[in-house]
């Protein structure tokens, strides 16, 4: 299968960016154009929020990793019409547990799809069936 569109691959530190390279590996395989940012909602939200309008007529899914409290997928949510996946990272005293409730438990009208804690993988998988859905993806053959 090879899909046609982008994915945003947002991360709110450096020290995700092995997390976030997993996702990255997957979509780029498929074909997927991916944009990777590292941008706080808390240390950068001015640039977030740059990123997302300028961005958001090129990106088909974002996707939000982020530990602790985990404002950045709800931040990006809240400002976009388009999907946003949430990745909830295991760091700090309870191993991501904040960070699943954080992101599942988000105001209506402001939905994030969250896939589970470290599953960086199962976002990028996600992402994937959501461009099948809307006809970015075709079927082939590797016969010639």
């Amino acid at each position: 299968m090879k899909c046609r569109g982008s994915v945003g691959v947002i991360i709110g530190s450096n020290k995700d960016l092995e997390k976030a390279k997993r996702a990255v590996e997957i979509l780029k395989s498929y074909g997927v154009g991916v944009e990777l940012k590292v941008l706080s909602a808390h240390r950068n939200p001015e640039g977030l929020e740059s990123y997302l309008k300028e961005s958001d007529a090129r990106i088909d899914i974002y996707i939000a990793m982020a530990g602790l409290s985990a404002a950045l997928p709800g931040f990006i949510a809240s400002r976009t019409w388009k999907p946003v996946i949430g990745v909830p990272l295991a760091v700090g005293p309870l191993s991501g547990i904040d960070s699943l409730l954080s992101i599942v438990q988000m105001p209506r009208g402001v939905p994030i799809a969250t896939v589970g804690i470290d599953m960086c993988e199962n976002a990028a998988y996600l992402a994937l069936r959501m461009l099948m859905l809307a006809g970015r993806c075709v079927e082939h053959d590797n016969k010639g």
